[in-house]
């Protein structure tokens, strides 16, 4: 379905309101393709506000983690998207398209600002902190990273119970797919003089950030850093069982969506434990036959669960 016909069905009319909820689609589909895919199960009218939250936080990802600036500079842009997002939901106008789509959204679905600052919150702690002591620690990274994300998105996707029922895992899920990116990413997060694992949790198996580098120059994970990595996966299936009751919760017509998400994501996790945890030196990808396996029938319960 084109973005026009998207955005007929959320009654999105303004010409630039529309642009701007195209500009969102667009960072979607170019950086996000296995979320993009689970918003293609969503009823039309539910995908521009999904394409405004990710849109906002693709935006603020790629300031953290641009390698070209340092971080007075993004620390500076940081504070400037802030001020501008506080303002642009205070007047309800903005002429940056990305704000203005995002926040047309919040309105529409009534979602709490606290979701943005908290996010805010994290991605700044991204410019200074490198390492987490514990699990304790890093919990209060993934909340404003992850598990807000999903607190963002619930809204829109609509619960079959009150909201705050499903609010618990909808932010686990959020979080289970952030600690399934730490450790796929975690030779590209190194390259950039970060560790997203717990440092006590690694040290229980003789691995501290220097073995990590080694791993990572040598092309080669040694049996300590597998078996932390195993340790990882465990932790990370842990939190999808905690986030797996929510999906129940949610309005018949986005649940198709949400599963594929939460299968795909797994996947990676799958692929992780084929590689035997062997991972710094290359990313772990689903495959594009395995996202249509996946896909096509979920495309066919959202058929239905709509008609229905």
């Amino acid at each position: 379905m084109s973005a026009e016909r998207e955005l007929d069905a959320a009654g999105v009319t303004a010409p630039a309101l529309r642009d701007a909820y195209r500009r969102c689609r667009e960072l979607n589909a170019q950086h996000g393709r296995t979320y993009y895919l689970a918003t293609r199960l969503l009823s039309a009218e539910q995908r521009p506000a999904v394409h405004a939250l990710y849109g906002f936080a693709r935006w603020v990802d790629d300031v953290v983690d641009d390698l070209h600036s340092g971080p007075d500079e993004k620390s500076a842009e940081l504070l400037a998207i802030d001020g501008r997002l506080q303002a642009a939901l205070r007047n309800g106008a903005t002429d940056d398209p990305v704000l203005a789509a995002l926040v047309d959204t919040v309105h529409r679905y009534d979602i709490p600002v606290r979701h943005f600052q908290d996010f805010m919150e994290s991605m700044r702690m991204d410019l200074t902190v490198t390492d987490y002591p514990t699990f304790a620690d890093l919990e209060q990274y993934v909340h404003g990273s992850a598990a807000v994300i999903g607190l963002q998105v619930l809204p829109v996707l609509g619960t079959s119970v009150p909201r705050e029922e499903a609010e618990p895992a909808a932010a686990a899920l959020g979080v289970a797919f952030q600690l399934t990116n730490f450790i796929r990413d975690i030779g590209e997060d190194l390259d950039r003089g970060r560790v997203y694992l717990p440092a006590d949790e690694l040290a229980a198996f003789g691995v501290d950030r220097e073995r990590l580098l080694r791993a990572r120059a040598e092309g080669r994970a040694d049996r300590q850093v597998r078996a932390a990595l195993r340790d990882q996966v465990r932790r990370a299936r842990q939190v999808y069982e905690r986030a797996w009751p929510g999906i129940g919760m949610l309005a018949p017509r986005s649940r198709p969506c949400v599963l594929t998400a939460y299968r795909l994501y797994g996947r990676i996790l799958d692929l992780v434990e084929h590689a035997d945890c062997d991972v710094l030196s290359r990313r772990v990808v689903v495959s594009n036959g395995r996202r249509l396996a996946v896909a096509l029938p979920a495309l066919a319960r959202a058929v239905f669960a709509r008609a229905a």
